[in-house]
């Protein structure tokens, strides 16, 4: 229960800061910075060094990926119907092809499945992490202003991206060091990445004028809370995966929109609006819609 109540209070806390308070129209960006700077790495440190590597994680490794390049191809379709700018289609495909698996996850998944199932959401987050980190700043820089595309300017966007940097070093140096001693400090930075990217969506969630950006968000929500998971679950009873593993990756695949992909949308300009108001949906609805994939998902699974 106080997980949940930690994403109300962080997000309502937000909007009524941006609703009734001085704050500068580009305050989110400070706090933004917090997060992809030392919250995100953090992450990676804190869960990554600990795994214990199996074929069976393949499933929850693979899962992202096959969300990503679903919705990747579901909103290029979208686009070409509807017409609607280079930032607005890749806006979309970030906050539609990656789920909140980790501040939203985690606790669903530990609600819902215990705490001893966290591991297996660990391994989807971080590979939602690693899309971020590498398609999804590709994506960004596609759709700039600021930035003209190359492959030079690509790979100094990815090597420079710091969740990335954090990922390959949380791989590789706990085999040549140990960094055990960090582990406490790690833990708190990366305890603060929920409420605080909560907070920025809030700070930047605006209800008012929604209707007007409706079927897009329908288009998005469709896909994320409704498509994306019968895709996972029918690929997983399809291949008779059962257990654990297969459920939970199952039950992440039905979590609203990273919040991280809402905050780079935001950073590069890929309609902050839009890109927001999927993630703030995404967050209320799923709050019913993952009550109903764990029935099916149990179920099945």
């Amino acid at each position: 229960m106080a997980n949940f109540l930690l994403i109300g209070i962080c997000l309502l806390a937000g909007v009524l800061v941006r609703r009734f308070t001085s704050l500068p129209s580009d305050a989110h960006k400070g706090v933004n910075s917090f997060i992809i700077h030392l919250a995100l790495p953090a992450v990676s440190f804190k869960y990554l060094p600990h795994i214990q590597w199996t074929t069976a994680l393949l499933i929850p490794a693979l899962m992202p990926v096959a969300l990503w390049l679903c919705a990747w191809l579901y909103i290029r379709l979208y686009a070409g119907v509807t017409a609607i700018d280079k930032k607005t289609e890749n806006g979309l495909k970030l906050t539609t092809g990656l789920s909140n698996t980790s501040f939203i996850g985690f606790p669903m998944v530990t609600a819902y499945f215990g705490e001893h199932a966290l591991g297996i959401a660990v391994i989807c987050d971080q590979v939602s992490f690693l899309l971020l980190s590498t398609a999804g700043i590709v994506l960004a820089l596609n759709a700039s202003d600021d930035h003209q595309m190359s492959a030079s300017l690509v790979a100094k966007k990815v090597l420079r991206f710091p969740p990335f940097i954090a990922c390959v070093l949380a791989l590789t140096v706990p085999h040549f060091a140990d960094i055990s001693l960090l582990d406490p400090l790690f833990d708190k930075l990366a305890a603060t990445i929920g409420p605080l990217a909560l907070f920025s969506t809030g700070l930047q969630l605006k209800f008012d004028g929604w209707l007007k950006e409706v079927k897009h968000i329908s288009m998005a929500l469709l896909y994320k809370l409704v498509l994306a998971p019968l895709l996972i679950v029918g690929i997983l009873f399809l291949i008779q995966a059962k257990g654990l593993i297969a459920q939970v990756t199952a039950f992440e695949s039905a979590m609203p929109s990273f919040l991280t992909a809402g905050v780079i949308a935001s950073e590069y300009g890929l309609n902050p609006r839009l890109s927001n108001l999927v993630v703030g949906f995404s967050i209320l609805l799923a709050f019913i819609t993952s009550a109903v994939w764990y029935m099916l998902i149990i179920h099945l699974l």
